[in-house]
């Protein structure tokens, strides 16, 4: 029996909408925001954690959008990445540009909606993944820094959502996803290092997987853990864990910083996944028990 036209159509428009904002990693980031959000509140407000959610994915696409009409040549020269809309040919760079703009204005609008702090930062972060840490992930390995910025955005961003408010608070959730940035993208840079080597990426600290870069991994892990512990020590403001998520804190930091270490002593690109898949698991336990400390306790 033939597929009609018009549902392959629908099929292939939804396919590349999704591939084009990278939806997983969208909504990883939305979670993000989501959880920020439900620190600060006082109570929840489903409407406005529906409007951040809209804006935050319409804010992480658009930026994915920019970087993939930026870089769809070297795109093209990666097996991880040749199957992207733009190097592939389903989609045009016209039609790309015009969906990142429209996401772009939409996001910053809805999110301007909650309160015009909230769009400010997220104004901040689409310009400085796009029109910072993408044109230097070709020049310098100070890219991932750069980068770790606009990434570390959306945990604050939800707090910032909550109260119209920048303090100490969404600082510390901004500085435990800051540094959690280094771990995780040089795993990755790690074993993929061949494939971004082919679109003359610099992802790697010192440019190599060595010794060096496996320290520096360590090191970055090892200050991840002990900004998540901060808000146990009571000096965070309503930023607060009780004792028992403090423990569980340190539990999966552990985890962490074992997967690290092991990076560290075998240097492989199957021990950079393996650190990659457990620092995704460690940020995420993390949001889940800071939130459910709050509700539960």
């Amino acid at each position: 029996m033939a597929v009609p036209q018009s549902h392959t159509e629908k099929v292939s428009v939804i396919r590349n909408f999704t591939d084009i904002t990278k939806m997983r990693l969208s909504v990883s980031v939305v979670f993000s925001s989501v959880a920020g959000y439900l620190l600060g509140c006082e109570t929840i407000d489903f409407y406005i954690l529906l409007l951040l959610t809209i804006g935050g994915y319409c804010m992480v696409g658009a930026s994915n959008v920019f970087n993939q009409i930026i870089e769809r040549d070297l795109d093209a020269l990666m097996d991880r990445t040749k199957n992207r809309p733009i190097p592939a040919g389903r989609m045009s760079v016209s039609s790309a540009f015009i969906l990142a703009t429209l996401l772009t204005i939409i996001g910053i609008s809805v999110l301007y909606v909650i309160n015009p702090q909230t769009a400010m930062f997220g104004a901040i972060s689409i310009f400085m993944y796009v029109s910072l840490y993408t044109p230097l992930k070709t020049k310098t390995p100070l890219a991932v820094f750069v980068g770790a910025f606009p990434g570390a955005i959306p945990f604050m961003l939800g707090w910032v959502a909550a109260t119209n408010d920048f303090g100490i608070e969404p600082g510390t959730l901004f500085m435990i996803q800051f540094f959690w940035q280094f771990p995780h993208f040089w795993a990755i840079g790690w074993f993929l290092f061949d494939d971004y080597k082919k679109g003359g990426f610099y992802m790697l600290p010192n440019g190599k997987r060595d010794r060096g870069t496996a320290i520096q991994v360590l090191l970055y892990s090892v200050w991840t853990v002990l900004a998540s512990l901060i808000p146990a020590v009571g000096v965070t403001g309503r930023l607060y864990i009780t004792p028992v998520s403090a423990i569980l804190i340190a539990g999966i930091g552990v985890w962490l910083l074992y997967y690290a270490y092991r990076l560290y002593k075998k240097q492989t690109n199957k021990a950079a996944k393996q650190l990659m898949l457990v620092s995704v698991s460690y940020i995420t336990l993390l949001q889940i028990i800071y939130v459910a400390d709050k509700f539960i306790r």
